[in-house]
């Protein structure tokens, strides 16, 4: 893994933003096509993963520079820096 000043800065978790049961942004356009989700370590945001067709987690680095997201799916502990492209 590669060593990234985000990644270990980033809190281990923190409170989702309503809404919690799915992508905030594909469920404020009366959607739920999305694969996964992932949340932003800076702010609680839900958004869907790169494989959902719109993309809302990297839409929302590209819009608020927050650097860290962590899985959202069940089971999974992973983080992602999109700055550095680090996992961690």
């Amino acid at each position: 893994m590669s060593a990234c000043e985000d990644l270990a800065a980033a809190p281990a978790d923190i409170v989702p933003t309503p809404p919690t049961d799915g992508c905030a942004d594909c469920l404020a356009a009366g959607s739920r096509d999305w694969v996964h989700l992932r949340l932003c370590l800076d702010c609680g945001h839900i958004g869907c993963c790169d494989n959902s067709p719109q993309r809302h987690a990297s839409a929302h680095f590209h819009n608020s520079s927050h650097p860290v997201i962590r899985s959202y799916e069940p089971g999974e502990e992973w983080r992602w820096c999109y700055v550095h492209e680090a996992m961690g």
